[in-house]
């Protein structure tokens, strides 16, 4: 694998009266075709990283390479924006178009895709959603999810190479959570697709191959979902949780149950059960 996005000591100063440092020093590389998560708590500088990797924000010092381009390249802005695709929090704030097929058709217009083009990324960008049902459907009457989804669609039918997902599913319910996770997980494994979310929602960040900790503005933890998680008791320093089944393994392995404490899933849990009971 190649680095997609590669950062090497960020730094980032918003200005004001009273200017903040939301990133020291940042220094991380994303891999073509990974699943990462970035998690940290409020104010640790997530949605400040996310937006660096499409040139929302650029440095105040350091540098940022998107498939090999710096985002202080002015002059290509348009093929690091084509490269990363962003879907933000409120799916409300993203649909500009009162049917779906033509909210998901806005930006391959906005590029001069010729029409029959457009038409073939609006049909293949729901399917991939699973939401091509709705195609005709005012967006309005839609779920939570379902709108996520079909913002998820309309920044797909722009073919970017890299999709960053900042707090997605914060406004969401479980169902709509649900939605959006069965989608950004099968674009990852089935299409390949690089996938970068932000989330507080750990049992949503257990599911990437591979686990960023931002605190106060740096990295301070990285790894395997595995490596990250094991660490329980640092997580909870740096303000986190740990997955409920996480926690469950623990309290079972010091009652006395040959349990691993590095389960991060109800299926693994569940089979480790199964197998405890079958030894009985």
């Amino acid at each position: 694998m190649s680095a997609i996005i590669r950062m090497e000591g960020v730094s980032f100063t918003y200005d004001g009266p009273q200017p903040k440092t939301a990133l020291q020093g940042v220094s991380l590389s994303i891999e073509q075709g990974e699943f990462v998560a970035i998690v940290g708590r409020n104010g640790s500088g997530k949605s400040t990283l996310a937006k660096h990797f499409n040139a929302i924000l650029t440095p105040t010092s350091g540098e940022v390479w998107v498939d090999g381009i710096s985002t202080k390249d002015e002059a290509s802005l348009f093929a690091i924006r084509q490269t990363v695709g962003m879907v933000f929090q409120n799916p409300d704030n993203q649909i500009v178009a009162t049917v779906v097929e033509e909210d998901v058709a806005f930006g391959p217009e906005n590029l001069g895709v010729p029409p029959a083009e457009i038409r073939r990324r609006i049909d293949q960008a729901l399917a991939q959603v699973r939401m091509s049902e709705y195609a005709l459907h005012p967006p309005h009457l839609l779920s939570g999810g379902q709108k996520q989804r079909v913002a998820i669609a309309g920044v797909l039918a722009m073919q970017p190479r890299v999709l960053v997902l900042d707090e997605s599913t914060a406004m969401l319910d479980p169902v709509g959570r649900k939605e959006v996770m069965e989608t950004v997980l099968r674009l990852n494994r089935a299409k390949g697709m690089t996938v970068v979310l932000i989330t507080h929602h750990m049992d949503e960040a257990v599911q990437a191959q591979r686990v960023i900790v931002l605190d106060e503005g740096r990295v301070v933890l990285q790894g395997t979902n595995r490596e990250v998680f094991a660490q329980g008791e640092r997580l909870q320093a740096l303000g986190l949780d740990v997955p409920q089944v996480t926690s469950l393994a623990k309290s079972l392995k010091q009652a006395g149950l040959d349990v691993p404490t590095d389960i991060l899933t109800v299926e693994e849990m569940v089979s480790h059960l199964c197998r405890l009971l079958s030894k009985t």
